[in-house]
């Protein structure tokens, strides 16, 4: 097939050219697309979208990297990850499609300001947003998606558009947790926070967690929004986190009394024993994860994510249980409510505002360590959990499942955000996604 790369303003890297090993190359893995472009401006953005036009080729937008759609063969890699540049006006912040999220909190902390960016320094702006944004501030100012209030986005036809609540109030919607299905964000328009900075609790769990998952649970019932927690159980494999259980707690703010009187009944808990606790720069709080490794690639994940409306005594025994029925697992909890809550259901896609914890849990499929029985006991055991949940998060699926975008949204929602499709990409070019169909 004859290619016509007379609208590309940049290279279009291929099989067999000298770039080709580094441009397929994302953070979380390698690809196999029939062709990567990088672009440095929008205009590169423009020429892109004309190009996988005129091929016929799906679009799949890289940003930070951390996408399991990365690994899906054939299609054009858009790579924006140039296009990074943060501005900051007062508490009004601009950030390119293609920036990480250390790198805005560091900009963002130099103003005295902060962002609900999620837990990782490398996850990309882009990608994080749309899908919702789940983060150590959800409970004091909501979702990444829930601070956004503008965006540039070029269409598939290359048109580039400012969206907002008064020029397109229904893709400006769409935007906030209807992932990338409508077009490529070239810049991003935040709403930022004052913060000094943070307090940081860290406490050992020793033991059994159950009853100290119901002071948790009972504490974040009523403490202030300044508060978020997340409790983790990891095995040794795991090198995002040390093994064990541990709770961490962030509270927005400065206010170390404060802090600690909240954090009191969970402190003072038989099996809970302080590891750290004091004042940090948020920049500090967000973790750093692994690049792809070849040589020891992640394992397959059995399981899933969920967001509990209540978090009952059956689902704290279940979690547990699952752990422990599964030596090569991970649990984890993030507490919601708060901000997170006070946004109206239909006021964006993401699903069940009315929860108040996400829950995940998934065994490793390791050869030798999960055989036929133990996989298909986890697929029931986190079934049971799932059941007991209100919608999933499609930014902590590791899947390029087809039918995941049908358990995100519900079909109200999945309608309005269909309508909105038809009219940005009726051709549905940007289906590299948990995919909304025109």
């Amino acid at each position: 097939m004859s290619i016509d790369e007379s609208n590309v303003s940049t290279a279009v890297i291929r099989p067999g050219d000298p770039d080709w090993e580094s441009a397929r190359r994302f953070h979380s893995g390698i690809g196999e697309p029939a062709a990567v472009i990088r672009a440095d401006s929008v205009d590169d953005v423009r020429g892109a979208l004309r190009y996988a036009a005129a091929e016929r080729l799906e679009v799949m937008i890289r940003g930070g990297g951390h996408s399991a759609w990365g690994g899906v063969p054939g299609g054009l890699t858009l790579d924006i990850s140039a296009l990074d540049d943060i501005s900051v006006a007062g508490t009004r912040v601009h950030v390119g499609g293609g920036a990480q999220w250390g790198a805005v909190a560091h900009e963002l902390a130099a103003h005295g300001l902060g962002l609900s960016s999620g837990d990782t320094a490398s996850v990309g702006v882009g990608g994080l947003t749309l899908g919702g944004g789940i983060g150590w501030m959800v409970r004091a100012w909501g979702l990444a998606a829930d601070q956004l209030v503008g965006a540039e986005l070029v269409t598939a036809g290359g048109e580039v558009v400012e969206v907002s609540e008064a020029s397109h109030p229904e893709l400006m919607w769409a935007l906030r947790g209807g992932g990338g299905n409508f077009g490529v964000v070239t810049r991003f328009d935040f709403e930022a926070h004052a913060l000094a900075g943070v307090v940081v609790g860290v406490y050992g769990v020793q033991g059994d967690a159950r009853p100290i998952l119901r002071v948790l649970r009972d504490l974040l019932a009523t403490a202030p929004r300044e508060l978020t927690v997340t409790y983790m159980d990891v095995p040794a494999m795991d090198p995002n986190a040390p093994a064990g259980a541990s709770i961490t707690a962030v509270w927005a703010g400065t206010d170390g009394a404060a802090a600690r009187a909240a954090l009191a009944p969970l402190a003072g808990a038989p099996g809970v024993t302080e590891r750290e606790f004091g004042a940090q720069d948020y920049p500090d709080v967000l973790m750093e994860a692994p690049e792809f490794d070849p040589e020891h690639p992640m394992p397959g994940f059995v399981g899933g994510n969920t967001l509990l409306p209540v978090l009952d005594d059956d689902v704290i025994d279940r979690l547990v249980g699952f752990r422990a029925q599964n030596p090569a697992s991970v649990v984890l909890l993030r507490s919601l409510g708060g901000a997170y809550g006070d946004v109206a259901q239909d006021a964006t896609p993401f699903p069940a505002r009315h929860a108040t914890w996400f829950a995940m849990a998934g065994a490793f499929d390791v050869p030798g360590m999960l055989d036929a029985d133990a996989r298909e006991a986890a697929v029931q055991a986190w079934a049971a959990i799932e059941a007991k949940g209100a919608g999933v998060y499609g930014n902590f699926i590791a899947s390029a499942d087809a039918t995941v975008a049908a358990r995100m949204y519900p079909p109200a929602t999945m309608a309005r955000l269909a309508a909105v499709k038809r009219e940005w990409d009726p051709a549905n070019i940007f289906c590299r996604n948990h995919n909304v169909q025109p």
